[in-house]
């Protein structure tokens, strides 16, 4: 059955657009509709309970705006919350997790490094994740593999202020991935949706590893793909954008994210 209705995509803030610019590459007839919790952020800082009470309302609003599918854009909300919207939603809904898989399975010195909040480290959705690839590269890699977990607190804030390459920044990055570095790592996942758009700094301090970004992968989600073949669209889709707290500061921040000076952003009601 053919649908006009947009994908609605979410995150906790901004990160989630390097998200919504993969999906916009990979089908680029459907109209999307991006819901930024900024207000409420970051998630990953707090507790479950939180985190599932914030994804009550942003999905509701999405829902109010007749999307036909959901995108969750952020690891946090993926780890927490996406198995209690699936249990009861009808729709495809489609989440993200840190890229351990593709990291182990690239790696030459058999040391990854995944850069993630602390509440997406900590969760069971990541432990099973990680304990999977784990198991997968004792048997299929000809090496000894350890994965290195770096909790970071305060990078998502700075994505969400427009700040990508500041001293702080790099004061953080000192603090989360030259150990890395030290530690041999060349396979580095940016396991949070913010941190793709911290790319360049990231790799001033590691520029030997390869970092692994996993919007693509939701991009060519199976069920999005076929979202766009039921699409009775021809001419390029639209985009619109809302946050929690929206103002003149956030909508900066969004058109530098998005590269175009010329979209809004509105309040999420």
């Amino acid at each position: 059955m053919s649908s006009n209705r947009p994908i609605g995509i979410l995150d906790s803030g901004f990160g989630g657009l390097s998200v919504a610019r993969a999906i916009r590459a990979a089908i680029p007839n459907e109209d999307l509709v991006f819901a930024a919790d900024c207000a409420y952020a970051p998630y990953g800082d707090n507790s479950s309970e939180y985190i599932q009470a914030r994804l009550e309302h942003v999905v509701s609003f999405l829902l109010a705006q007749q999307v036909k599918a959901l995108v969750f854009a952020c690891n946090t909300a993926t780890a927490v919350g996406i198995r209690a919207f699936r249990a009861r939603l009808s729709m495809p809904i489609i989440g993200i997790e840190p890229a351990v898989f593709p990291a182990l399975r690239h790696t030459r010195t058999g040391h990854i490094g995944i850069l993630a909040t602390c509440r997406t480290i900590e969760s069971q959705k990541y432990a099973d994740v990680r304990h999977r690839a784990i198991e997968w590269a004792e048997v299929s890699r000809p090496m000894p593999v350890t994965v290195w977990d770096v909790p970071c607190p305060g990078l998502m804030e700075c994505v969400e202020r427009g700040d990508f390459d500041s001293a702080n920044v790099h004061e953080l990055l000192v603090r989360y991935v030259d150990p890395l570095t030290a530690h041999n790592v060349d396979e580095i996942v940016l396991g949070c949706t913010h941190y793709p758009f911290l790319a360049h700094a990231i790799a001033k301090h590691a520029p030997k590893a390869t970092l692994i970004d996993p919007a693509p992968a939701v991009a060519q989600q199976r069920r999005l793909a076929a979202l766009d073949l039921a699409t009775p669209q021809t001419a390029p889709g639209t985009e619109r954008f809302f946050a929690s707290g929206a103002d003149a500061a956030r909508e900066a921040v969004l058109r530098t994210l998005w590269s175009d000076p010329r979209v809004r952003l509105y309040e999420m009601d």
